[in-house]
């Protein structure tokens, strides 16, 4: 049985974490662990691949049939980005304010997309964003 705890190293800072179980593609694989650092630039205006099943663009490599991108918005930035119908795309705002779709979404807000064919981020106020492209 393998064990997996996440903490705090910095007993005088506050950190804040965001943890996401997806399920992987297959079974009996060993658990694994990758940690890369994405600059803002990268993000900046855009949604930019952070994890993927074949660590497409240098994205982190997972065991699913998902991938994960971020993106920083302000003011007049925007992006659009692609979907599959047939799939589910889950978003989640970290920080600050963003249009998704026309709708408005706050900090630690969340939607799910379905049946829908394009993704729409736009008016953006210091917002981080998290979009999840997800299996049926």
């Amino acid at each position: 049985m393998a064990w997996h705890s996440e903490f705090n190293h910095a007993a005088d800072r506050q950190t804040h974490f965001f943890q996401v179980w997806i399920e992987p593609n297959r079974k009996g694989i060993d658990p694994g662990y990758e940690q890369k650092t994405f600059a803002d630039a990268d993000k900046r205006g855009r949604l930019c691949l952070v994890a993927s099943p074949d660590g497409a663009e240098g994205s982190v490599t997972i065991h699913a049939d998902a991938s994960i991108r971020a993106g920083l918005f302000d003011s007049s930035e925007a992006a659009t980005l692609a979907l599959d119908p047939a799939r589910k795309a889950y978003v989640h705002l970290v920080r600050g304010r963003l249009t998704v779709n026309g709708e408005a979404l706050v900090g630690g807000d969340a939607a799910l997309i379905t049946n829908e064919s394009l993704l729409t981020l736009s008016d953006g106020a210091d917002a981080e964003v998290l979009v999840f492209d997800l299996a049926p």
